[in-house]
């Protein structure tokens, strides 16, 4: 691939972050206003995805490690797993809130403000970390290795804050599902 390809590619690739970027939490949020109607709620989901974020955390971690003892090959596999899992539990996070009216946070006094600043941040996060996942990804397929360590200094902890506060927050609300 010469030079020219590269550019038109990367300059793809950077629009298509930009939008998806933009699209993904915006769409989230129209579908969480719709409901399905006579549709029995998928209360099965969420155990699935909270064990697929703490999968998800798993995997990252695998996958610094491996990188870091020099195995570029398992790095990818568990970090292009790590986001099918993301997309996954995206898609049926999403589905159960179609399907499910919200639960509420029954616990009180400190617990709640735990519960809530838990989840505040990590639904900011959640939306934060999606460019930056990306382009760490992009910046790797297009072999710009020195620029993909670079941001991946930064996507690494945020992604595992997500994926980890996910398996927490599922915790806290558990107990509270109808």
């Amino acid at each position: 691939m010469n030079n020219m390809e590269k550019s038109n590619l990367e300059k793809r690739y950077n629009l298509a972050t930009w939008i998806l970027s933009i699209a993904i939490p915006v769409v989230v949020a129209i579908l969480f206003r719709v409901r399905i109607p006579n549709v029995e709620p998928l209360d099965f989901l969420p155990p699935i995805y909270a064990t697929f974020n703490g999968i998800t955390s798993l995997l990252l971690v695998l996958a610094v490690y491996q990188i870091r003892n020099g195995n570029r090959f398992l790095h990818e596999v568990f970090m292009k797993s790590a986001i099918v899992l993301s997309l996954l539990f995206l898609v049926m996070y999403v589905a159960y809130h179609m399907t499910s009216d919200p639960t509420p946070f029954g616990g009180e006094g400190w617990v709640k403000t735990v519960y809530y600043f838990i989840l505040i941040s990590h639904i900011i996060l959640s939306v934060a970390v999606i460019p930056f996942v990306l382009i760490t990804y992009m910046r790797a397929a297009l072999g710009k290795f020195p620029q993909h360590k670079k941001i991946a200094k930064i996507t690494f902890p945020i992604w595992l804050y997500v994926s980890t506060t996910g398996v927490i927050v599922y915790l806290m609300i558990a107990p509270y599902y109808s």
